[in-house]
């Protein structure tokens, strides 16, 4: 992630006790300041655009959606480069992103790389195989004990990395109450 950016994510602040060292070690965007989260869409708008009436887009698009709860149990991979917790269920995940993305036509989730929109909390981010399974093998004995964690989703935070680190710019309440 380069800085000057922004993000819309929902934190998971239930995972950090579990995540918080392997991401600090294997995740890039940790050691900016993000926290646990599941990425909505990223890149956003450089933050110099965050204008009022943007923000107040955004939080009229995720307004029309009420609160819900998930669950992290699942331990995945993308490739041999990512280690994942997935979200179950997932759909409303997915949902978000395509409502953010149909204001925001021109913003594609991870700048159009992917096809299909997986929402996932990362843990590891790696560049070689081997590295992955060694993190993995930790990663699912830590999590033995630790796994479901059960979550609930009241709003999205628009992140921003303007000062050199991830900081929370705003949050967009689901269903419109501020949480």
């Amino acid at each position: 992630m380069a800085s000057n950016e922004s993000a819309l994510v929902v934190l998971v602040r239930e995972a950090e006790t579990l995540v918080k060292a392997f991401r600090d070690k294997y995740d890039p965007s940790a050691a900016a300041g993000m926290p646990a989260h599941i990425t909505l869409l990223y890149p956003f708008k450089p933050p110099a655009e965050l204008h009022a009436d943007l923000l107040e887009t955004i939080q009229a698009c995720f307004a029309g959606f009420v609160p819900f709860a998930y669950s992290l149990a699942a331990i995945r991979r993308f490739r041999s480069e990512v280690l994942y917790l997935a979200p179950e269920p997932d759909e409303p995940f997915r949902k978000l992103t395509l409502a953010i993305c149909d204001r925001y036509s021109d913003r594609r989730p991870y700048g159009g790389k992917f096809a299909e929109v997986i929402p996932h909390l990362t843990v590891a981010q790696v560049q070689n195989g081997r590295d992955l399974d060694r993190i993995a093998e930790d990663f699912e004995l830590a999590a033995a004990a630790m796994l479901p964690i059960a979550s609930s989703a009241v709003d999205v935070a628009l992140m921003d990395n303007s000062s050199g680190g991830w900081q929370i710019r705003d949050l967009c309440a689901l269903g419109g109450m501020r949480s």
